[in-house]
């Protein structure tokens, strides 16, 4: 499908701008290989102009910086980015499938979740008005005390790949309904829908500054604006090692940071289960996104009483899964992201290897003793593309590589329990804590294995559903802090104390000179 990607720049304090190096990036499309277009490199020189032009947003003049402005006022902007995404739907979501491959029907119901989060903050920009002055009861009566929530100032927000524009729209829409300026720094990888967000709030007419984006590489444009001095904030997802140094580098200002960072979540299947359904939120909960979700269920503990019986019917709806090129009616699994090539010619040389990372962890896998019960490979019908079967491992051991480390591709490695402690002591045998899974028909059950589950979200008879309105984010090394809902909100603000001393009698704790 012939699809054309616009020609766009940085954007800065509300223009189009080219990088001061006039480096460029290459899009390659994952199920065709082909370069298709490119997007500007931003480099430290960029990142400077852009934190200025979102300092000079934030801060004082004349009454017209968007701190100062109420939430209702930035929750017009919100509510006219929204209808502009809505818009845009059927565009964007072509863009999203050619940027990063997954399925156009999965990419036009990322828009409508991008649509509706930024809805749902401008709501809650218009609660911040009535919460302002919220008051303090206070044990004596010369005084009153209330509480001012205030934006944080200018953020770095950091986002992934697998969901380019979604993620974005996380991060950007409670930090501009808090009042913050903000620059995003998207993925490399997957940008384009990125830029069309910045073509969308030139056409809104959103304040110059409010919104800076920048693309390019995590090492020339990322790692300078998260050091900068100048940026009081850096929220982030994607991996733990860059995550970590990223903490290294607020660290030296003590500056606040969030993380959403990697996960090896497991999803238990108890006996008492309608086996098809459990099955298929076995399947959604791994390779779903073409299995490149950071909360993927990719761990299943499946009652050896029903195990063998459980993974014949789940490779049989393995085989059932539409593997296409993602444009394709009807398709559930596309390529993953990135495989390694040499970009030629270009002014800078990229290899993300996302591809050959997936196939090594199966071959280890393999070479470890474990067991590709189905898939493993390229499809046989693909020459070219960044195709991976969704893959089935059995005889798994808990000092595999497949065990403990985060795959992200369509990856399920699986492993049998016989009772209720096994399986949460399996459940919690991992450094990561981001999501987990329980599937019973016993709801007792699956409230005592919630609380047991050391995970900072937990799904019930299902795995991977998510709401703009629920918290969302993990523990240990998954990461802190958490997006969306009203904590997403909180992310961006500060909290100011006032107490005011409201007797007309003197403070008299020292004696006055007049009555000496």
């Amino acid at each position: 499908m012939a699809i054309h990607l616009p020609i766009r720049q940085l954007f800065i304090d509300g223009e189009w701008r080219e990088p001061i190096l006039k480096k460029r990036i290459p899009i390659i499309n994952p199920a065709t290989e082909q370069i298709v277009g490119d997007i500007p490199a931003a480099t430290a020189e960029d990142v400077e102009i852009a934190v200025e032009a979102a300092r000079k947003a934030f801060s004082r003049n004349k009454g017209q910086d968007w701190p100062s402005t109420s939430g209702a006022y930035r929750a017009k902007y919100l509510r006219a980015i929204a209808a502009k995404i809505t818009e845009k739907k059927s565009e964007l979501g072509k863009l999203e499938v050619i940027d990063c491959g997954k399925p156009l029907d999965e990419a036009l119901w990322d828009m409508d979740d991008v649509a509706g989060c930024f809805e749902y903050y401008a709501d809650l920009a218009e609660g911040l008005d009535a919460k302002q002055k919220a008051p303090v009861s206070l044990p004596m009566e010369t005084f009153k005390s209330y509480v001012l929530k205030e934006p944080l100032g200018v953020v770095a927000l950091i986002t992934p790949w697998n969901y380019p524009l979604l993620m974005g729209a996380w991060k950007v829409a409670p930090a501009l309904a808090a009042g913050c300026t903000a620059i995003l720094k998207p993925s490399e990888l997957a940008s384009v829908t990125c830029l069309e967000l910045a073509e969308v709030c030139r056409e809104v007419g959103l304040p110059p500054g409010v919104l800076n984006i920048l693309t390019g590489l995590g090492t020339e444009a990322g790692a300078p604006l998260a050091s900068h001095p100048h940026v009081d904030k850096v929220a982030f997802t994607g991996s733990s090692a860059t995550g970590s140094k990223i903490m290294t580098s607020a660290a030296q200002m003590v500056k606040p940071v969030s993380m959403e960072l990697g996960g090896k979540s497991p999803i238990i299947v108890f006996e008492d289960v309608d086996i098809d359904k459990a099955v298929e939120w076995t399947l959604f909960g791994c390779f779903w996104t073409n299995g490149q979700i950071c909360s993927a269920t990719s761990r299943l503990l499946v009652h050896e009483s029903i195990a063998s019986e459980f993974l014949d019917r789940l490779v049989k709806w393995t085989k059932k899964i539409k593997i296409s090129d993602p444009f394709e009616e009807g398709c559930r699994l596309g390529p993953v992201v990135s495989g390694g090539q040499a970009m030629e010619g270009w002014q800078i040389f990229v290899k993300p290897i996302i591809y050959e990372k997936v196939l090594e962890f199966i071959a280890t896998a393999r070479s470890e003793g474990a067991t590709i019960l189905s898939g493993g490979n390229r499809p046989k019908h693909f020459t070219k593309g960044f195709f991976v079967e969704p893959t089935i491992i059995t005889d798994v051991t808990t000092s595999m590589q497949i065990w403990r480390e985060e795959v992200f591709g369509p990856v399920l490695c699986v492993k049998t329990f016989s009772s209720e402690d096994e399986a949460i002591e399996l459940a919690n045998d991992t450094h990561y804590g981001l999501g987990a899974a329980v599937i019973s028909n016993d709801l007792e059950r699956c409230d005592r294995v919630t609380k047991a589950f050391r995970a900072g979200i937990v799904w019930i008879n299902c795995s991977q559903p998510c709401f703009c309105q629920a918290p969302w984010g993990g523990i240990k090394r998954s990461g802190f802090g958490r997006e969306l809902g009203e904590w997403g909100l909180e992310n961006y603000l500060s909290v100011k104390q006032v107490t005011q001393y409201i007797s007309d009698e003197p403070w008299g704790w020292y004696q006055s000179p007049a009555k000496l």
